[in-house]
């Protein structure tokens, strides 16, 4: 599969250092088990890690050290994301293990809820920050609302393809977005197009109808 968008180079950074958001965690690792390209950037990134660890001045650690981060941890609101519990004996070959993992099915059994005309909903993981983890389901021809970004969104493209004011983005394509993007992705023509989605913050619709149905949606 040749790839024509990949992750930024700070997400690859951030994603090695293990620094990512746990949602955008997911979107990544999903194209990194797709794209060759970026599966040796992350490579390269940890190895730099590594070097800088063992140049890094050793520091004394607090004798509660440990034991004060495991509150800190326990004490969270941080959810781990569900995953199916026979992911490793029957995974979805049309899907990234990554995600393989958080559903409870195949892609063509999943549910969708319905977002909009033609667009359909799976929300895998929403937190009380804002961030969300989710997939779409969009039908041929149709053009999504024109919207902005309140933080970083990350698209994988899963299956289908669309276009908008940055090109085209097909499977294994992922769309490494910021608060200073704006487009209004249209689907293309011949299948529904399938993707997996995460986000910092909801998005930022212009139109009224997007803005009012967007606490219905839930995205």
């Amino acid at each position: 599969m040749k790839t024509a968008f990949h992750l930024d180079d700070a997400t690859v950074v951030a994603y090695a250092g293990g620094s990512l958001s746990n949602c955008l965690s997911v979107v990544a690792a999903s194209h990194v088990a797709m794209c060759d390209h970026c599966r040796a950037k992350v490579r390269r990134a940890e190895a730099v890690g590594a070097v800088l660890l063992e140049t890094c001045e050793v520091q004394q650690m607090k004798p509660d050290a440990l034991s004060s981060v495991f509150e800190r941890i326990d004490g969270s609101d941080w959810v781990q994301p569900k995953t199916r519990s026979d992911a490793s004996d029957d995974p979805d070959p049309s899907l990234p293990l990554p995600v393989s993992r958080l559903l409870d099915c195949r892609l063509d059994d999943v549910r969708w809820k319905t977002a909009g005309p033609g667009v359909g909903i799976h929300v895998i993981e929403k937190n009380d920050d804002g961030s969300s983890l989710y997939m779409l389901k969009v039908r041929p021809g149709h053009k999504l609302p024109d919207h902005g970004h309140a933080g970083q969104e990350m698209t994988l493209i899963l299956r289908g393809a669309y276009r908008d004011v940055i090109g085209r983005f097909a499977p294994g394509d992922v769309a490494d977005l910021d608060e200073h993007i704006e487009h209004q992705p249209v689907i293309e023509d011949g299948e529904d197009c399938i993707c997996l989605i995460a986000t910092e913050a909801p998005a930022r619709f212009k139109g009224l109808v997007p803005r009012l149905l967007q606490p219905i949606v839930g995205i």
